[in-house]
């Protein structure tokens, strides 16, 4: 349970929010790179962390992430002539660069000041299939963060995004929250063989380490939880019971501040993580990315990608899920009573569902938790500390001095009892915070 003050400094971001500041230190993706997929091509609107902006691809190939209206006379330049390096306004033809600077007014004698007219533009740059961007204070702008996928071929990964309709933190509440799987997104099948052919849309379910993890899940609701501090976020790992004594431990991490790694894979598997992008208050994008650090995804995993698999949504040509609130996620209830437990299809929708029930924004005001909410916990923790730090005493986010930090996996694991989650990270990852070697640099490493 929150106070209310507590609960609307975690969920408010708007640019003059505590939140809404610190989101701000960090580099955030805001659009697929596809979205823009050519030198000139059109601008495309972009609403992030409650300011609307527009993102344009110049003639030589550089992004611009830009306030979209024209100092002018105030028109917006979503309907300006994208060319020769610029954004052109059709309204007077003023004309401006990636960097907001106005390089062109042809209704003014040569010689007029051009940067009074500068807009703003905010630092972009192009990683692992995203368009990211800096909107914090320029004097200080830090890497970018390196996660794994951002080091590896595009060969080797699938990336997308989805809308989503409420707030950003119950989005990430609910992937980091791992005990939900023996509910949420279990089928009904008693057999293991059924009940593994059910699940391929998981990725518990497409597994390449063949093991009983599914009636682990099902037949341990309790996991016990260990959850460790990483030099940008938490290692959150809950144990369940498996066979001949052994422990399975399924294994998220949480990156500062809003990224979310998968808790399923075992070695050889495809991992899977989240970014989760506030647009306002009440809604945000869920940046959604499939890796193999081993080899190039097969076409056949690509195509589940496409048509919604683990974290990703099948979505329209908009990047909006076609099984949403709006046609209550197309639930069955037949399937509910005799197939899963849900009866809506999709992880992913599963999990937008259930997010999106808990309101526009989640009054935890009203909550009961029990142990196996502990990382959520930890997780509201971390980020009330370091908000308040901030906004209090004008301490910068330390996660931001670590972007190799982010090089890191989850993922699955079978361990004996009686070993601590670091042994397990340790077992499982060889680094106790699950950080790997970015590809290419193992000699430097």
């Amino acid at each position: 349970m929150l106070s209310q003050e507590d609960n609307d400094l975690l969920t408010h971001s708007g640019p003059a929010t505590p939140m809404g500041q610190y989101l701000r230190r960090f580099w955030m993706p805001v659009l697929l790179s596809r979205e823009l997929p050519e030198p000139d091509c059109p601008p495309k609107k972009v609403t992030v962390l409650g300011e609307d902006l527009l993102a344009f691809r110049d003639t030589q190939g550089r992004i611009g992430l830009v306030d979209p209206v024209c100092p002018h006379r105030g028109a917006n330049l979503y309907y300006g002539r994208n060319e020769e390096c610029g954004l052109r306004c059709v309204f007077h033809g003023l004309k401006f660069d990636v960097d907001g600077h106005c390089v062109d007014i042809p209704i003014a004698p040569a010689g007029t000041n051009r940067e009074r007219l500068r807009i703003k533009a905010y630092p972009t740059r192009e990683a692992g299939g995203y368009v990211w961007a800096y909107m914090g204070p320029p004097q200080n702008i830090p890497e970018p963060p390196l996660l794994e996928f951002m080091t590896l071929p595009a060969s080797h990964c699938y990336v997308s995004k989805k809308w989503q309709d409420c707030n950003w933190v119950q989005c990430l509440e609910g992937a980091i929250d791992t005990a939900h799987f023996s509910f949420l997104h279990m089928v009904v099948a008693q057999d293991e063989a059924q009940a593994l052919a059910m699940l391929q849309h998981a990725a518990i379910g497409a597994q390449g380490e063949q093991n009983a993890r599914i009636r682990w899940v099902r037949d341990d609701p309790m996991p016990r939880f260990e959850i460790n501090e990483t030099h940008v976020g938490l290692t959150i790992g809950g144990a369940r019971r498996a066979d001949d004594g052994q422990l399975y431990w399924r294994i998220a991490q949480f990156m500062q501040p809003n990224h979310a790694l998968v808790p399923s894979a075992f070695p050889g598997e495809n991992y899977h993580g989240q970014t989760f992008v506030p647009v306002d208050d009440r809604s945000c994008w869920i940046y959604t990315y499939t890796w193999n650090p081993d080899r190039p995804l097969t076409e056949q995993e690509l195509e589940r990608c496409r048509r919604g698999h683990t974290v990703h949504a099948e979505v329209d040509e908009r990047y909006v899920p076609l099984r949403t609130k709006g046609n209550d996620y197309l639930i069955d209830r037949e399937v509910q009573k005799k197939t899963s437990f849900t009866g809506i299809e999709g992880v992913s929708e599963q999990d937008a569902a259930i997010q999106d029930s808990q309101g526009e924004i989640a009054d935890r005001t009203r909550e009961h938790l029990f142990a196996t909410d502990i990382g959520v916990v930890r997780f509201r923790r971390a980020m009330l500390q370091a908000v308040r730090a901030l906004a209090e005493r004008g301490e910068e986010p330390a996660a931001r001095g670590f972007p190799r930090g982010y090089t890191m996996r989850s993922g699955g694991w079978v361990a004996d009892q009686g070993k601590s989650l670091s042994d397990v990270m340790m077992e499982r990852f060889g680094h106790v915070q699950g950080v790997v070697v970015p590809r290419g640099q193992e000699e430097n490493a």
